[in-house]
């Protein structure tokens, strides 16, 4: 991650739903997806204008194609490609299907992929297949997994915390280590979508989640970020100041943290431009708007890089410039982007826990 990032100009992730058509059922899925493509979607060219406009951002502009499952448009390795030459940083998060085969994976290579994520959401067949509700999905995915290694793509396992996850995330850790990957991504649940039937962890385990994966971190060969839980970098911080780590509590002081719309941007299949696929708030439509004017300058990007405009327990926490709380979870539970994250339990010096405890 470049350091110096300037999040009000440039987003350090840029994800395009290119489509919401997937064969899975995930319980988690925020976009309720389909088997069908929406006929609204972007088309290849419309994609390739988006392209164009991510590339104004900087030079190797990080472009995430995600879905849906990406592998259900036809365009996808000419997408990849038509990036790549632009100087775009390629993503790609498919899903765990028999359609993910080693011949597709040479071909987005080839196309110029830069790294592919997969998910998995249980260390063995019987829990992912479940959670995907898709029978074969994890043997998929593991094949997939093997064959983004043959053809030299660097790996990232993405996971959901939830109730039902969280006994798994041992078991998960020890998959990723097995695959070679070279980040965790870990994603705590986000009430929007099929995921308002899920039930989240509390808080305080949340805490302690982060904590172990603050461990994890530290003993295995693989990165560990967190998605929708920006409050991993708190955790963290207060786990070096335990440890008498003053340097490294100064440096992550210093770098604020990446959430929706500060550092994050979504582009929906249908063009509309959110600060996150879990905030799903439009400040305009690459059909009609600029991209890059819609991240810089629309009211709602710049109200959510400003955290002293946040309320609540998050207004008040003195840890709001290197955490900030999920500004999707604080949406989806009380409808203002703004309110304090429900799933942090730390409660700042001097705040009346029972006044406005979640941004009410």
């Amino acid at each position: 991650m470049n350091r110096d990032l300037d999040t009000s100009r440039r987003p350090l992730v840029l994800i395009w739903e290119v489509t919401q058509a997937c064969e899975l059922a995930c319980e988690h899925c925020r976009a309720d997806a389909q088997s069908m493509r929406h006929p609204d979607e972007l088309t290849t060219d419309e994609g390739k204008a988006l392209l164009d406009s991510a590339r104004e951002f900087a030079e190797n502009q990080l472009v995430v194609l995600s879905g849906g499952d990406p592998c259900k448009r036809s365009d996808l390795t000419e997408l990849v490609r038509y990036g790549s030459e632009q100087g775009l940083s390629m993503s790609l998060t498919p899903s765990g299907t028999d359609e993910l085969t080693a011949d597709v994976l040479d071909d987005l290579s080839a196309a110029g992929l830069r790294r592919i994520a997969l998910s998995l959401d249980g260390g063995d067949a019987e829990s992912h297949d479940a959670f995907r509700g898709e029978t074969g999905s994890f043997a998929a995915t593991v094949d997939a997994a093997e064959a983004a290694r043959d053809a030299g793509l660097p790996l990232q396992i993405n996971t959901t915390v939830c109730a039902e996850t969280v006994e798994q995330l041992p078991e998960i850790r020890d998959r990723v280590r097995e695959l070679g990957a070279v980040l965790w991504s870990v994603f705590f649940l986000v009430p929007v979508g099929r995921g308002q039937l899920l039930d989240p962890i509390a808080p305080e385990r949340a805490d302690r989640v982060m904590d172990w994966l603050a461990e994890t971190a530290d003993e295995e060969p693989f990165g560990v970020k967190t998605t929708e839980a920006p409050h991993y970098r708190r955790v963290k911080l207060q786990r070096r100041a335990a440890d008498g780590d003053g340097s490294a509590d100064a440096g992550l002081q210093r770098r604020g943290g990446i959430v929706a719309g500060d550092g994050f941007a979504f582009v929906s299949h249908t063009g509309d431009v959110y600060p996150s696929g879990f905030l799903p708030e439009s400040a305009g439509n690459v059909r009609e708007d600029d991209l890059v004017d819609c991240y810089r300058n629309s009211d709602l990007f710049t109200a959510l890089r400003d955290r002293d405009r946040l309320s609540g327990k998050c207004g008040a926490c003195e840890f709001r410039h290197v955490c900030g709380g999920s500004r999707s979870r604080a949406y989806a539970t009380t409808g203002d982007p703004l309110a304090s994250d429900p799933l942090c339990p730390h409660v700042p010096e001097g705040f009346d826990a029972g006044e406005g405890a979640t941004g009410d």
